[in-house]
């Protein structure tokens, strides 16, 4: 009797992401289906709104879901919500949708467990990029962009409770790196700043989304700021160190 193999994790990493797409616009839907086609990326199936996505993503479970934010019934904030909330979907990596970057439904689709956004005139080798960055597990992180958008309607009050319970979990060193990350520093220009490793920095970061259970970056920026470790407005809400903006990863 031979031996039963299983699944090879890297193996199926290997191969091409799969992708459902959820937008209210036929052409969104057939443009996005070309690019990611052209580039050999399967798309599973397309919705038309919040419920179909639903439906669909816990039907075929691709690696991605493309959710427009603003969408006729149920939108893609409540859509995401529920995508990430189930036993199918919880491994399901969602990129945000979105015509206006400053908008406060991205941030509550970030709070909500999304891995990024994307703005609509997208380019296709953005768009193929992206999806192949958050199905590798990293964060589709624009860091000047998410910091604007996280500053304009995240709460700041340092005077109340941190708003999440496993804050107390994390070791001193491991709340500084938080508050950079929040600020939107590489793990690079983190290491420079604390005089520290890159691969120390990675592990930090590693452990930080560990500790407080978050998918990956974005979510941590947005902790950063909801806790107050990093506020709005304040000296710590821009890196001392800027970059161009673009895709980074964990």
């Amino acid at each position: 009797m031979s031996e039963r193999r299983l699944p090879d994790p890297a193996a199926a990493l290997d191969a091409p992401p799969r992708v459902v797409i959820a937008d209210d616009q036929n052409l969104v839907r057939s443009g996005f289906r070309m690019i990611l086609n052209s580039a050999g990326i399967p798309v599973a199936a397309e919705a038309a709104d919040g419920a179909e996505a639903v439906a669909e993503a816990l039907r075929h479970r691709p690696d991605v879901v493309l959710m427009d934010i603003r969408m006729p019934g149920m939108d893609g904030l409540e859509a995401t919500r529920r995508i990430l909330a189930s036993e199918p979907g919880r491994h399901c990596r969602i990129i945000i949708l979105t015509t206006f970057d400053l908008d406060e439904y991205v941030y509550a689709a970030l709070t909500a467990g999304a891995s990024g956004f994307l703005l609509k005139d997208v380019s296709p080798e953005h768009l193929v990029a992206a999806v192949r960055l958050v199905r590798a597990g990293d964060a589709l992180l624009s860091p000047s962009i998410t910091r604007r958008l996280v500053q304009k309607f995240a709460p700041c009050d340092q005077g109340r409770p941190p708003a999440h319970q496993d804050l107390s979990a994390l070791t001193p060193r491991e709340r500084e790196v938080l508050g950079l990350v929040a600020r939107g520093l590489s793990n690079t220009e983190i290491a420079a700043h604390l005089t520290l490793s890159e691969a120390t920095v990675k592990t930090h970061v590693t452990r930080i989304l560990s500790k407080l259970q978050l998918r990956d970056r974005v979510q941590a920026v947005v902790l950063g700021y909801e806790t107050g470790i990093v506020c709005p407005g304040g000296e710590g809400g821009r890196p001392r160190h800027p970059r161009p903006e673009g895709l980074t990863g964990r």
